[in-house]
């Protein structure tokens, strides 16, 4: 649709409407609604048709009502004037992946898409559907979900308020995009958002528009069945998806259940308020293998003839639990011996209702309940326990004018709760229900309050200045009571209160500037922040029990510099240099001779880097179908003051780390595809990739001592996904997917291990002896073939 077209449009309902405006009779109250309904239709494609017209132009157009932005056919969803939180967000990097680069593979798990965006890096987590999440380092010491990050889906919170997300909450069948912001973020999203957001958006049902029927199996026992339902209409839209999945999982004793359900549903109620209800609910049943030493790792990766201890191959993990349960005498168990596995439950609820206080202004408030019921056999202490939270935001969004200048402002309050109910046990030898006497309870509660403020202000037509700026209060309250049981004598329990109080202020800046149409720049400063978690307060620096109120605030402060080129649909770059100042990350740390480990902080460390994204179709003109997606990233991040403790027997030495790599964090991740789509005729939808995936070695020490191998991984999808249209065959979708195409062993997930203090030289422990260190790693998975079949009705 031309611009002439649109205005002749705008000038028919400009002098259509006085008419439908006048005054009729009664009998004519039908023709009324009609008439109505048809100049809405009219408003939102014309809306819709300037937007996209418009948006090559910059950041900095006029702002206009967008009161109905999605249309299908002779649907309209009324969306409001809110400023979104995690999509469209302006002045920061950000990469968007739909589902066009994801639904003909697998997606056995939320790795295989956000691995597609520059500055992220996945591993293997605790059980074969978690992964762990890492946005430019944020999640580099922790071996399972996410922490220092964000996460959201559909704009509602799934990371609680002490800082936790998993993801293998749903099945990403669910998914048509996601958004990945990147660089510290605490201005815009709060505590724990030191490397940015991740926004999970589901499919809609004006995309759906009927009903979808999918089935995926692969090798190891692999199978997922599942559903979804759609439909919108002139004031609402709703999806419904479900799904079963199980599999054997490739390294023993690694199978696992789980189902998920999934709704969002959001109705306008007037044409100045609407309404948005959102349902997870997901439930599994994961059997667990351990995590290896280096040298198990080389000598058995798969833990295969791990059944029993008894007769066992080289290599495999054990864990070592009391015979009765409470103290004396260890027993060794393998993975299948003890019945590892975890038992997990999740439930989220969440509501938001929007109100248009004006046509440039929008009221929203939005509530969410998030249940997390956990039951953790996972090693000698099976962790129990129900987390519940509470998420309550309100804010307003005006879009107007600043000093004659077009500008969008925000305000928001903001509020969360956890409840934390959570016990620790001895496991005994009597598999996944050997449970024994209690260890420890930590009962109490973690509360975040604060408010947040943003102005976006066009200083020209191509230039465009945004400042926020967010302050909140946090308190943990938290009581552990730990139980011992000394041989001979009566139990003896300890008692640690720990109240921590934090203040937090978190500004950012940016500039945007449209060089050009087909050219993007800025430039920013943001700052983010995370408290400590719960369960460092129970330890002091001076390596006893009791409050350990010397732990500080994580924070960094960085600077982005971007670009982004799009060469009309031919070719989409991006690529953004980062360098972040990090104060008081939060390590762990050796307090003396016959001490107790504790969490402190490393003064100071630099994390920078480079990004780089790229689609490209290189031969428009001759293989219109041929199409390149690649992403890169590159880090370098290092402690700059950070002496650390090392302590064995009677022995106790420092070492200054000032200078090395932070462990976990993997310096060079590359992705790229190479495909092909066949565009139109016969066979239009019919195609493939090849997919490479590389990996640099990178250290797991903070002494940079021992590094595990960095590999290249290649994985082969052919496809058919034809364009909706009549017949049978435009409504089936078909895949075939080789994971991991030569097999290659590589290491999927490595946690950090400690360095240790040789007693009789006072020296560091060379690499010979940490690679014997268990409880480190996971095998990534070997070749692996899946097929899937999706129907349309």
């Amino acid at each position: 649709m031309s611009r002439c077209h649109l205005m002749a449009a705008i000038s028919a309902i400009a002098c259509a409407a006085p008419i439908a405006a006048a005054p009729l009779p009664s009998t004519q109250d039908a023709d009324i609604a009609a008439r109505r309904a048809a100049l809405l239709r009219d408003r939102a494609a014309i809306d819709a048709e300037l937007r996209r017209l418009d948006e090559p132009t910059g950041p900095a157009e006029a702002p206009r009502r967008t009161a109905a932005v999605a249309i299908d056919g002779d649907d309209i969803i009324v969306t409001g004037n809110a400023l979104s939180l995690t999509t469209r967000v302006t002045g920061q990097t950000v990469t968007t992946i739909d589902d066009a680069a994801f639904r003909n593979t697998p997606a056995t798990t939320i790795a295989d898409i956000v691995k597609l965006s520059p500055g992220v890096v996945v591993i293997q987590g605790n059980g074969p559907r978690d992964v762990g999440v890492s946005i430019r380092g944020s999640n580099a010491r922790n071996s399972f979900g996410a922490r220092n990050i964000q996460v959201f889906e559909d704009d509602f919170p799934v990371t609680q308020p002490d800082g936790l997300a998993r993801f293998d909450l749903t099945d990403p069948h669910a998914y048509g995009a996601v958004d990945v912001v990147r660089g510290p973020s605490s201005a815009r999203y709060g505590n724990y958002a030191i490397g940015g957001a991740v926004n999970f958006r589901t499919r809609r049902g004006r995309d759906i528009d009927g009903a979808e029927i999918g089935i995926d199996t692969g090798s190891d026992g692999y199978a997922n069945v599942y559903a979804t339902i759609g439909d919108a209409g002139a004031d609402f839209d709703y999806a419904l998806f479900g799904s079963f999945v199980r599999a054997n999982g490739s390294t023993g004793h690694t199978g696992y259940e789980t189902g998920t359900i999934n709704a969002l549903a959001t109705y306008a109620i007037s044409d100045r308020d609407r309404l948005t209800a959102k349902v997870i609910y997901n439930e599994g049943e994961f059997a667990l293998s351990t995590r290896l030493s280096l040298d198990q790792y080389r000598a058995n990766p798969y833990q295969r003839g791990c059944a029993t201890r008894v007769g066992a191959a080289a290599g495999c993990g054990t864990i070592s639990v009391l015979a009765n349960g409470v103290n004396g005498a260890r027993i060794a168990q393998t993975a299948a011996e003890a019945d590892l596995a975890r038992n997990d439950r999740r439930t989220i609820v969440g509501t938001r209702y929007e109100h248009d206080l004006s046509t440039t202004a929008t009221w929203r408030t939005q509530a969410t309940f998030d249940s997390r019921v956990v039951n953790q056999p996972t090693s000698a202490t099976p962790f129990k326990g129900t987390l519940d939270s509470y998420n309550i935001t309100s804010d307003v969004t005006h879009r107007g004018t600043l000093l004659g200048m077009a500008a969008t402002s925000f305000f928001g309050v903001f509020y969360n709760y956890l409840d934390n109910q959570s016990y620790s046990f001895n496991k005994t030898p009597a598999g996944r229900d050997g449970i024994g006497a209690p260890t420890q309870t930590v009962f109490g509660d973690v509360r975040n309050l604060g408010a947040r403020a943003r102005e976006e202000l066009s200083l020209t037509s191509r230039l465009q200045f945004i400042a926020g700026i967010g302050a909140e209060r946090s308190i943990i309250g938290v009581t552990q009571t730990g139980y011992a049981y000394p041989l001979g004598a009566n139990p003896v329990l300890s008692v640690i209160p720990a109240e921590r109080h934090f203040w937090n202020v978190a500004p950012e800046a940016s500039l945007v500037w449209q060089a050009i149409d087909a050219v993007r720049l800025h430039a920013r400063v943001g700052t983010g922040y995370g408290i400590p978690q719960a369960g460092a307060l129970f330890v002091t620096a001076a390596g006893v029990p009791g409050n350990n109120v010397t732990l500080k605030t994580q924070r960094n402060t960085g600077i982005d510099l971007g670009a982004e080129v799009a060469l009309g649909t031919n070719l989409k770059a991006e690529v953004t240099g980062y360098y972040e100042w990090f104060r008081n990350e939060q390590v762990s740390q050796s307090a003396g001779v016959n001490l107790l480990a504790y969490t402190t902080n490393a003064p100071r460390s630099v994390h920078r880097g480079v990004e780089l994204g790229l689609s490209w179709t290189p031969l428009p003109a001759v293989l219109p179908g041929a199409r390149i997606d690649a992403s890169y990233s590159y880090n370098d991040h290092h402690y700059t003051e950070f002496v650390e403790r090392l302590t064995s027997g009677a022995a106790s030495a420092t070492f200054d780390r000032a200078g090395n790599r932070i462990p976990g964090v993997i310096p060079t991740f590359v992705n790229v595809r190479f495909g092909y789509d066949q565009p139109g005729g016969a066979v239009a939808g019919l195609g493939g990739f090849v997919e490479l995936t590389h990996r640099d070695r990178y250290a797991i020490d903070n002494g940079n001592l021992l590094s595990v191998p960095g590999y290249t991984l290649a994985n082969l999808n052919l496809h058919y996904d034809p364009p909706r249209g009549e017949g049978v065959w435009s409504r089936l979708r078909l895949f075939a997917w080789v994971q991991n195409l030569f097999d290659t062993t590589y290491v999927g997930s490595a946690s950090v291990i400690a360095n240790s203090l040789n007693a009789a030289t006072g020296q560091q422990n060379p690499a010979a002896v940490l690679s014997t260190a268990t409880g480190s790693i996971y095998a990534g998975v070997p070749r692996t073939v899946y097929a899937g079949v999706k129907a349309r009705f």
